[in-house]
């Protein structure tokens, strides 16, 4: 079902009413395309999701980036009417800290009038993850996953970046998307590197994963691949 954006003006509150699913592909640019236009003379953006219920990890990264837009514009964006997937989702990611999250539109809209509190910043875990990956989205999205979960983060969509990166910093792992993984074909430079620090392989298939499931699994391998030794506890 294609993504339908109805918007309307609620003060100085702009309303953005979400209905189908929000996926890689035209679904992702259309909410992004719409939000970018909206911050030409907008500050204040209000994401109705009561119509949307399923969301990938590239579309969950397409909001995470929305969400940053808005921020460097100096406005504010919240979500409301979330339905229960798409909140578990939100749970499962760790990204309830990072989006305004409200049950209904009404007091979505009177938290505007309001001033925010920050949340905490999460624990760290000491551990250092360097992502490289083509999809911007699903990059967004590993930030912001990796940095709620403890973890240091930096991505790059450039292999030549990823090797210069790593030979000026130290990184406990390497997330590689399914068109950067090293092969016989890759520049020699980068398969020098990834021999020398644990690599793991972001299937063809992570982008359009639901991005809890996504996270779920991604953060598993991740604790698997750090601590070897150490059982995952539903902490970490």
């Amino acid at each position: 079902m294609p993504l339908s954006l109805d918007t309307r003006q609620v003060g100085r509150v702009t309303v953005v009413r979400c209905q189908g699913r929000i996926v890689a592909g035209n679904e992702s640019e259309s909410l992004r395309t719409h939000v970018s236009w909206l911050l030409n003379d907008r500050r204040s953006i209000l994401l109705h999701l009561g119509d949307v219920g399923f969301i990938d990890s590239s579309g969950l990264g397409t909001m995470v980036r929305a969400l940053a837009s808005t921020r460097q514009a100096r406005g504010e964006m919240k979500l409301c009417n979330v339905t229960e997937p798409v909140r578990k989702l939100f749970e499962m990611t760790r990204l309830t800290s990072v989006f305004d999250l409200h049950d209904s539109e009404e007091t979505a809209l009177a938290a505007f009038y309001r001033p925010g509190s920050r949340s905490e910043a999460p624990a760290s875990t000491g551990r250092s993850i360097l992502c490289l990956d083509s999809n911007i989205d699903v990059l967004a999205y590993l930030r912001e996953l990796l940095r709620r979960a403890g973890y240091e983060v930096q991505t790059t969509d450039r292999m030549s970046d990823a090797v210069l990166l790593m030979r000026v910093s130290k990184f406990d792992l390497l997330l590689v998307g399914p068109d950067k993984v090293a092969s016989t074909g890759s520049p020699q430079a980068f398969q020098n590197a990834c021999a020398k620090i644990p690599v793991i392989e972001l299937g063809s298939e992570f982008s359009t994963r639901h991005a809890g499931e996504a996270a779920e699994h991604l953060l598993a391998a991740i604790h698997a691949r750090l601590n070897p030794n150490t059982p995952r506890t539903a902490t970490d």
